[in-house]
């Protein structure tokens, strides 16, 4: 992948708005399911998912621009870096056992110091926190997801049905090992929900625009509508509006207590691009066309 800055059009000094602002214009120019079939939008629009995901992360994103990793999120060869999160239990523990040292001999203060040893001798080994980007489509399905560890390894996830950004899950026994008889601490996965250009979410209902022709407006018609788990088929009733908007009954987001929000499908009528002489005439003879007004008829 490229730098990813230059991927995104964007200079090293953009702030996290401009990142989002950047991401957003481009997947909606280049998702596949708004160009089927073009494999070389499908590239890039890979490359620019990949770029996001590296400079949305602040810390990847810091350590990208300090050279520690490359433009894949991956070590660089000659610099091996273990991230510490200094009062944060990022990746580091300790043992202090070597207080058992003070535990011998007559002074007072020996046996707080030998309870002292012992208890940071098998102390818990602490939490271990990490970040994982997913795409709004797998947030709102679920399923196993991995997280790729600085030291090379690998976490496996679950990813719960309709999980919401910033939601963080708790893997026990997965962080820091502890010291003596202590066990180890758990890692906790931040998750970060990549925005779909396609899609908005509200609680467990999602939104989105689906461009109509004036004839499908007019006499109805079928149309075909993605969805996060895939496209579907629906009907434009005659005589729709721009704004109308058509409900996807259990599309959307799993509901907690059960159940699913709804997936509502906002129609926008859209003419064909150029003139079209025949419309023209029609429109122009059109005496019903002429005396209504819709800003009238809306209050």
């Amino acid at each position: 992948m490229s730098n990813p800055y230059e991927v995104l059009g964007i200079a090293p000094s953009a702030s996290a708005d401009d990142i989002q602002k950047a991401y957003r214009k481009l997947a909606k120019k280049l998702h596949p399911d708004l160009n089927p079939g073009d494999k070389s939008a499908e590239e890039k629009f890979k490359e620019v998912a990949g770029a996001y995901d590296l400079l949305s992360n602040p810390e990847k994103r810091k350590r990208y621009d300090a050279g520690e990793i490359d433009e894949t999120g991956a070590e660089r060869p000659q610099q091996q870096y273990y991230r510490d999160y200094a009062g944060s239990g990022f990746g580091r523990y300790s043992s202090d056992a070597g207080f058992a040292d003070f535990a011998e001999g007559s002074d007072p203060f020996a046996e707080l110091f030998r309870q002292s040893a012992q208890a940071r001798a098998n102390r818990r080994g602490q939490d271990l926190h990490y970040r994982l980007a997913v795409s709004f489509a797998d947030a709102i399905v679920g399923g196993a997801q991995r997280v790729t560890l600085p030291t090379g390894g690998a976490l496996d996830v679950t990813l719960p049905a309709g999980i919401i950004d910033g939601q963080t899950l708790r893997l026990k026994g997965k962080g820091a090992p502890g010291a003596g008889k202590g066990g180890a601490g758990d890692a906790l996965i931040e998750i970060e929900v990549r925005p779909d250009p396609r899609f908005t979410r509200e609680g467990d209902d999602i939104t989105i625009e689906i461009p109509i022709s004036l004839t499908e407006a007019v006499l109805g018609g079928k149309i075909r509508v993605p969805t996060p788990t895939g496209t579907v088929s629906m009907t434009v009733p005659a005589g729709s509006n721009s704004g109308s908007a058509l409900r996807l009954k259990g599309m959307g987001a799993p509901r907690t207590g059960g159940g699913r929000g709804d997936q509502f499908v906002k129609l926008k009528i859209t003419l064909a691009k150029g003139s079209d002489a025949e419309l023209e005439r029609f429109v122009s003879s059109w005496e019903a066309g002429k005396t209504f007004n819709p800003r009238e008829a809306s209050r």
